[in-house]
């Protein structure tokens, strides 16, 4: 019996955030949920809460790779908590098992993830996030975009998903 799996799409920024970045991070949760991709994240607070809350309203999965041991430390929507006990380390686990990031805005830790899905040459979408620059010229791995619509519309294009809902 062959069973196609569902896209995952990693969604990665800082653990506190601004009210209008948590915003934009629910939003990207809800399109994703809606066009039936699987939301991966470090399953802490700030933009990683939001966009799981997005994917929950609208009834999508959410999948947290914590940093801890505990599966309780997870925001209350993310449906499915795994404990690495990894530290930072799991952000290395976030975005490699992912078809596609969407970074929104972020810290340090984002800015690693990013370099990190770069080095795995896995597709990574900016939404208000780090720019990165190589010998003075701006690095375009980072594909960058105005909208949550845009961000996860483009993900889901480089991830080999599905054009459109539904299909």
């Amino acid at each position: 019996m062959s069973r196609r799996a569902a896209t995952m799409i990693a969604v990665i920024g800082a653990g506190s955030c601004s009210e209008e970045i948590a915003n934009l991070a629910e939003q990207v949760g809800a399109q994703l949920a809606r066009r039936g991709a699987m939301l991966v994240c470090g399953g802490l607070g700030g933009v990683m809460a939001a966009a799981c809350r997005g994917a929950r309203l609208a009834g999508g999965t959410t999948i947290g790779l914590l940093p801890g041991a505990s599966p309780a430390d997870a925001n209350p929507d993310v449906t499915v908590p795994l404990a690495t006990g990894l530290g930072e380390a799991r952000n290395v686990l976030v975005v490699g098992c992912a078809q596609a990031v969407i970074a929104i805005a972020g810290e340090y830790g984002t800015l690693s993830e990013i370099g990190h899905a770069l080095k795995m040459g896995k597709p990574v979408v900016g939404l208000q996030t780090w720019q990165i620059a190589r010998h003075g010229q701006l690095d375009r791995g980072v594909r960058d975009v105005s909208t949550p619509e845009q961000a996860v519309e483009l993900a889901l294009h480089l991830a080999g998903a599905p054009t459109a809902p539904g299909q």
